[in-house]
């Protein structure tokens, strides 16, 4: 029968995880907002830079340095909900299998529990992403049009305050959709790579480096896989009312991907792919090499008796 801690520090050590990676590549999850609506804004004919130096630039200049950990509040309170959600109950359920079978999970079954436990985290986290999407975007709406939130919970009054408390929920369907493929791109790819490793080099367990080149690997999938998603649900979850029509610039998560193909090409999905990856990659990599460091000093290997 495992103790309460056992229970508990797959979501404690998830939710750690998590903050640690999001507070080193904040920065280019900046830049990374920016590029993609600077891209929808060029897509519907306003003449804007979308050059990656550019906007790196411009964010010095106008915000300085702090500019980009604009939304870090919104950032590491969606890490305390959403990592803590989706990385815990993957483990969790690991664990329960090698309590009851003996066994870590097998390929199909790492498909199935990471794709259940990113779908439960997206739900959860939604609220703050939106804040963290709507931050980060802010500075690029006409100054009349801003919200100029004062701080992550400012921003959630308002928002259920002025705008419901559905709108929470705004861009969710892509929320899930984009959590779906990278927990299933990063938790099940890193666990089946380094199972590989290891039974290649024969050692029998795994090391450091059998470690780095799982999570190096993961992080790759992850960016190709979720970027698409991820692009949508930042269009939708920042978008506002038409001053002259009334009316929001997308239906629904199927519009606003074929408005943005016919703007953009198909290729637009994967737009800023290079800085998404910045910050993707390196997110993945600390946050699994992290998390299996505080697996290993929290919950040691039980010795046999």
């Amino acid at each position: 029968m495992p103790t309460l801690f056992e229970l508990i520090s797959p979501f404690l050590i998830g939710g750690i995880s998590g903050c640690t990676a999001t507070t080193f590549v904040q920065p280019m999850d900046t830049v990374k907002v920016r590029i993609q609506v600077r891209s929808e804004l060029k897509g519907q004919g306003q003449t804007i830079n979308v050059n990656t130096v550019e906007i790196i630039k411009d964010i010095i200049k106008t915000e300085g340095p702090f500019g980009f950990y604009k939304g870090i509040g919104a950032a590491l309170l969606r890490q305390v909900t959403y990592a803590t959600t989706r990385l815990g109950l993957y483990r969790a359920i690991d664990d329960h299998y090698k309590r009851t079978h003996g066994r870590s999970m097998i390929f199909w079954e790492r498909c199935l529990a990471s794709s259940f436990s990113g779908f439960v985290g997206s739900i959860v986290g939604n609220p703050a992403d939106l804040c963290l999407v709507r931050f980060q975007a802010d500075t690029l709406l006409p100054e009349a049009q801003r919200r100029n939130y004062k701080n992550v919970f400012d921003a959630l009054y308002r928002i259920v305050s002025e705008e419901g408390l559905i709108t929470l929920w705004r861009g969710s369907l892509p929320t899930v959709i984009r959590a779906i493929a990278m927990n299933l791109s990063m938790l099940t790819t890193y666990d089946q790579i380094k199972d590989i490793i290891v039974s290649l080099h024969g050692k029998g367990k795994e090391d450091y480096m059998d470690k780095l080149l799982s999570s190096a690997a993961a992080g790759i999938g992850c960016a190709i896989a979720s970027l698409p998603p991820d692009n949508l649900k930042t269009k939708l979850q920042r978008m506002k009312k038409d001053p002259t029509t009334g009316q929001f610039p997308y239906k629904n998560i199927g519009d606003c991907f074929l408005k943005t193909i016919k703007r953009e090409g198909v290729t637009g999905l994967w737009v800023g792919l290079p800085v998404f990856y910045t910050r993707v990659g390196p997110h993945a990599m600390i946050t699994l090499l992290v998390q299996d460091t505080l697996t290993q000093m929290w919950n040691p290997p039980k010795k046999k008796n």
